[in-house]
């Protein structure tokens, strides 16, 4: 395949443990932009953080093509992305990881992360004051750690000036395909598509897939026994005057400490505890009609808002998702 000089490099960074499908996933949406395009618009390769193989959480292992800090081989790349691991908070320690990606990242055209990635990438501070996104399970870590980057925990990928993120995972191969369509425009990011066989734009965000906000159990004993009760009873009397008697408290009382120890209030945890349980129903193919009346909604329509505006989709099509697969 004929070189251009337009030719752009692309280095993703993979960390000791990096999730494989972080790396390889980008890595063929640029190879086949190439072959989709007739000449090698991408030269892409990978960034590792020490000398050797790098062996990535499956056990397979990486041979990368350049090594941070070795300022005598490694190029300028076009764009750089940092791959998510599943340890990748070890790395937050790794002084010469974040000095080198401070440093260097900026230099690129626009640069980004992919999953758990965008960890070691606020470390390094670049993210302040960014809209990025991240794999919904470190959402609130992130959150925590660097209050200073604003996280839409729903969306798949985030652009935001010269900064590329991706949520989890497969994600990354969306943030791919947005880059081809930035660089080489429409048609060829559809044929990519096509050829990969994935959604040229992938229907919802990653709520769907999400487990972030599980109503489980939490706080003294009392109220314990009172989510209990909720979540082996979601259809039945769930007021806050109801809850509070079985807890033994004042409506008032109950209110207040329910909100200080659990961080909602007891009618915003009853519904993350029916969306829960509806999804819970939803994954074992039973119709969002029935799904409604057994989780506690009072009518399909009020359940369809309230799951869509946790989940990102309708029942409906959140069903679909775990429908089985028919071989016969």
């Amino acid at each position: 395949m004929r070189r251009s000089s337009r030719t752009r490099k692309i280095g993703i960074v993979a960390l000791p443990g990096v999730q494989m499908l972080d790396v390889a996933g980008p890595l063929d949406v640029f190879a086949e932009a190439n072959i989709q395009a007739g000449f090698a618009v991408y030269e892409a390769g990978v960034i590792a953080v020490a000398k050797g193989p790098v062996t990535s959480s499956s056990g397979m292992r990486i041979l990368s093509d350049w090594i941070i800090g070795d300022s005598a081989t490694i190029p300028t790349f076009d764009t750089m992305l940092v791959a998510g691991a599943p340890h990748v908070r070890k790395m937050l320690a790794n002084s010469d990881l974040i000095h080198w990606l401070r440093q260097y990242a900026p230099k690129c055209r626009r640069f980004g992360s992919v999953c758990s990635g965008a960890l070691v990438l606020a470390a390094t501070g670049l993210l302040k004051d960014r809209r990025i996104t991240t794999h919904w399970m470190v959402a609130d870590e992130l959150a925590r750690l660097f209050p200073e980057v604003t996280i839409d925990i729903d969306a798949l990928h985030v652009r935001d000036g010269k900064i590329r993120t991706a949520a989890g995972v497969t994600a990354g191969l969306d943030l791919a395909l947005a880059l081809v369509e930035e660089d080489l425009g429409r048609d060829i990011a559809m044929r990519v598509a096509s050829q990969l066989v994935m959604f040229f734009k992938r229907p919802g965000g990653q709520l769907q897939f999400s487990r972030r906000g599980e109503a489980n159990p939490v706080g003294r004993s009392a109220l314990r026994d009172v989510q209990r009760w909720v979540k082996a009873n979601p259809a039945g009397d769930v007021s806050t005057t109801t809850l509070a008697k079985r807890a033994g408290l004042s409506p008032r009382h109950f209110v207040r400490i329910f909100q200080k120890e659990i961080g909602v209030t007891p009618a915003a945890w009853v519904e993350i505890l029916r969306v829960d349980v509806a999804r819970q129903m939803l994954e074992a193919g039973e119709r969002p009609k029935q799904v409604a009346a057994a989780s506690g909604w009072g009518d399909v329509d009020t359940f369809r808002r309230a799951f869509q505006r946790h989940v990102g989709i309708t029942p409906s099509e959140y069903r679909r998702r775990y429908e089985t697969a028919d071989f016969t």
